[in-house]
C-alpha cells in the first residue's frame, strides 16, 4: 500500500506499508527497470541512510530500502525481533512483492539477518553486499567486548528495558552527539537534517525496540550461525565493503561464505559509507551486481 511519507523523503521514491508476518513493514521504492536491489540498514539508522545512494542505483535498477521491523516507520509492537524472525519477514516481503531473486545489501548489524535470508532462501538471492558488517560466530562478538575496545552501546541496547530507561528523552544527545560523530570520518557528510530524521524515527514510542531485539539475538547466536554455514553452505556471490572497519567485513565473509567473496576498501570513509561516500559505494555495488547479472551465475 502506497502511503504519504511520515518523515523526510527524496524525489523519485514512493513510500509503502506492507502487512508482513503479522507486522507492518515500511519500505521505499525507486526505479523502473533492471534487477532488484534490496537495501537493509544498520544502527542507529533507518532507510534514510541510503537516501543518497538510491537515486544512483535507481538509474539502472529497481531499488527497495526498508525500515527493519521495530525500527523507523515499521511497526514497534510487541514481538520477536531476533535475526531469524527478521530474516523471514524480509523473505516474506520479497515473496509478497514478487521481487526475487534480489541483490541484497546489509549495513552494520543487519549482516546476520541478510546472511540468514540468503542461506535459507538461496533461490531468492542473486548476490549479497556486506557493508561494514560482521557475523556472530565469525568475529562479531569482539565488537561487543568492551574490555578489548568494543562498543558499550551493544550491551546497553541488548539489556531489556535499559535503552528506553536511559535514552528516552535523550535521543539527541546519544544519536547526534555520540553515535554518528564517533564513527563518521568524512566531515559534513551527515547533516543536521540527517540527524533530525534519525531522531524522529528513534524518538517514537518504543523506537529502539527492534535494535534491542536484534542485539540480544546477535549476542546469543554465534553457534547457530556457524552451524548454518555447514547445513546450508552460503554460495551466493559476496561483495565485502570495508571502510572504518578495515578488512573486518572481508575477514568475516571469507570465513563464512562457501562461494566467491570480492572485497572493496573505501579508505578515508567512516562506518556509514552510504552517507559518507555514496558515489564510491554506489559505483562498487553497481560494478558488482552488474557483473553478477552478466554472468547469470549465483554460485
Amino acid at each position: 500500500m502506497a502511503i504519504a511519507p511520515a518523515g523526510a523523503t527524496i524525489p523519485g521514491v514512493t513510500h509503502h506499508l506492507a502487512q508482513i508476518n503479522g507486522t507492518e513493514l515500511h519500505y521505499v521504492s525507486a526505479g523502473t527497470r533492471g534487477s532488484p536491489i534490496l537495501l537493509v540498514h544498520g544502527f542507529p539508522e533507518t532507510w534514510w541512510t541510503f537516501h543518497k545512494v538510491i537515486p544512483l542505483l535507481a538509474k539502472s535498477h529497481r531499488v527497495f530500502a526498508i525500515d527493519l521491523p521495530g525500527l523507523g516507520d515499521s511497526s514497534h509492537a510487541d514481538g520477536s525481533y531476533d535475526s531469524k524472525t527478521t530474516a523471514e519477514t524480509l523473505h516474506a516481503l520479497v515473496t509478497e512483492l514478487n521481487l526475487g531473486p534480489v541483490h541484497i545489501s546489509a549495513q552494520d548489524f543487519s549482516g546476520a539477518v541478510v546472511f540468514r535470508f540468503a542461506s535459507m532462501h538461496p533461490d531468492d538471492v542473486l548476490s549479497f553486499t556486506a557493508i561494514e558488517t560482521s557475523l556472530p560466530g565469525f568475529g562479531w562478538e569482539r565488537l561487543a567486548d568492551v574490555t578489548h575496545g568494543g562498543a558499550w552501546h551493544i550491551g546497553v541496547l541488548a539489556a531489556p528495558g535499559i535503552a528506553e530507561m536511559l535514552l528516552t528523552g535523550r535521543e539527541r544527545e546519544y544519536i547526534g552527539g555520540i553515535a554518528f560523530p564517533a564513527m563518521t570520518v568524512v566531515h559534513g557528510s551527515i547533516t543536521d537534517a540527517d540527524i533530525e530524521e534519525f531522531l524522529r524515527a528513534y524518538s517514537q514510542p518504543h523506537g529502539f525496540r527492534g535494535a534491542t531485539g536484534l542485539y540480544q539475538s546477535l549476542l546469543a547466536e554465534g553457534s547457530e550461525i556457524t552451524a548454518l554455514t555447514k547445513t546450508s553452505p552460503f554460495t551466493t556471490p559476496v561483495l565485502a565493503v570495508g571502510a572504518r572497519g578495515g578488512d573486518f567485513t572481508y575477514s568475516t565473509m571469507s570465513q563464512a561464505a562457501a562461494g566467491s567473496v570480492e572485497s572493496v576498501r573505501l579508505d578515508g570513509v567512516g562506518h556509514y559509507p552510504a552517507l559518507e561516500a555514496p558515489e564510491r559505494l554506489s559505483s562498487a555495488v553497481l560494478d558488482f551486481v552488474d557483473n553478477v547479472d552478466a554472468k547469470g551465475d549465483r554460485s
